[in-house]
This record gives C-alpha cells, sequence and structure tokens, in this order.
C-alpha cells in the first residue's frame, strides 16, 4: 500500500496498538465468514485522508479508488491492507447483503418489531449503528424497495455500488457499532421484503403518510385498443 500514500504523511487519528489489532482481526472475520471488505480513509482530526493525490473527499469514504473490483474476502489480502494503516473497515453492499438504512426512532422501534415477529429468523439479522444515529439493517441482497418505500426518505436501500462503514470503525463523531452483532444472529441474513413490511408498519405507526402503490412514473400503460 506505500505506493498510494507516496509522499502524503497525513496526522492519522492515534489508535493504540490494540485498536489497530482489532481493526485488523475484525476485518479478517469479515472475510472468513464470506463478506467482501475493503479498506477505507484514515481518520486525521475530523476529516478522513486516503492517500490519494487531490482527493477532494473529506468524509468517511473508500481509500482505493478501484474499491469495487478490489474489495474481497481473501483473509490474507484483508490483513496485508491493515498491517500497516488504520483504515476503517467499509462494506460493499448489493454482495452477500444489501442494506437498509433508516433514523434512529425509526431503527429502535423495528428492531423492537423484529425481536418478537412471528417469522422469527426469517426476520431478524445482523444491525448496526452509526454514532450519527443512523440504523443499517442488513438483510439478503436483490430486492428492490417496495413502491411505499420507494420515495419515502426515511429509508435508503444500500445495493451494487453502495458500501457501509462497518464497527469498529471510527468516525468523527465516535464509533460504529453493532445493535445486533452478526454473531448474535448466527451470521445468517433476513428476507428483505420482511424487514421492509417491519418498517411500513412503523413508519404508518409513526404517523408518516406513504405514497400510495401507484405513483407518478408507475402508473399501468394505457390499454391498447380502447
Amino acid at each position: 500500500m506505500a505506493h498510494m500514500w507516496g509522499n502524503v504523511v497525513p496526522r492519522v487519528a492515534e489508535l493504540s496498538p490494540l485498536e489497530r489489532v482489532r481493526l485488523r482481526r475484525v476485518a479478517m472475520r469479515y472475510a472468513t465468514h464470506g463478506w467482501e471488505v475493503t479498506p477505507g480513509a484514515c481518520l486525521a482530526r475530523s476529516r478522513f485522508v486516503c492517500g490519494r493525490a487531490g482527493c477532494p473527499t473529506v468524509g468517511c469514504h473508500p481509500a482505493l479508488e478501484n474499491w469495487e473490483l478490489a474489495a474481497s474476502a481473501d483473509p490474507s489480502r484483508v490483513a496485508t491492507w491493515w498491517r500497516n494503516r488504520p483504515h476503517g473497515v467499509l462494506l460493499p453492499t448489493g454482495r452477500a447483503f444489501d442494506v437498509l438504512e433508516v433514523p434512529a426512532h425509526l431503527g429502535r422501534h423495528v428492531l423492537d418489531a423484529v425481536q418478537t415477529h412471528p417469522a422469527g429468523t426469517g426476520v431478524r439479522g445482523p444491525v448496526l449503528v452509526t454514532p450519527t444515529g443512523r440504523w443499517m439493517f442488513l438483510v439478503r441482497p436483490g430486492d428492490p424497495l417496495r413502491p411505499e418505500l420507494e420515495h419515502c426518505f426515511h429509508v435508503v436501500r444500500h445495493g451494487p455500488g453502495s458500501w457501509i462503514p462497518a464497527p469498529p470503525t471510527r468516525l468523527p463523531e465516535g464509533t460504529v457499532r453493532w445493535a445486533v452483532a452478526p454473531e448474535q444472529a448466527r451470521w445468517q441474513l433476513p428476507d428483505s421484503y420482511l424487514v421492509q413490511n417491519t418498517l411500513i408498519g412503523a413508519l404508518r405507526a409513526s404517523g408518516v403518510t406513504l405514497a400510495p402503490d401507484l405513483l407518478p412514473g408507475h402508473l399501468p400503460l394505457p390499454r391498447r385498443g380502447m
């Protein structure tokens, strides 16, 4: 990775040797379970630095320009990335899993609902929380948002081409953590639509008006020959 940094020597956040080892071990654990990992830029005070000349991004972002191609579930390759630098741990979405991201008040409501859901493990899976209060529900990949959620600004789906910061990545506001760790969910992923149905129920219960199933741009085509 030395070529990536060149002569750039940013003042990255001072992490203890134990924290550095933990970042590497956790990244390797994700890879061991088949979750592809890509290194994130390093936190330097309140901004992130990746070492790429002229990179304008100061928020959390991938350290590698070709992060989608480079992402790997090979533990030895992952270990190499974290050997010398305290990279954030980023998980590409749309591969092993998709992510449904919601605000904190909704996340707590949904988590309470799925814990007692009659579908059992079919709707319970890993959930992470960012220090800014975003809750991220990991679900099986491939299913788009239901029409009721497609234009709902409370819900963001991360699929192909996106990524999420994973614990124990440190952000300026604090550390990303698991509300439900993968081990607690036995590394199983819930059905996306079961979680989406729970989200819809939580939104309606909180008084949010959801768009009807048919929206502008989603209207049925006019019948032919009428």
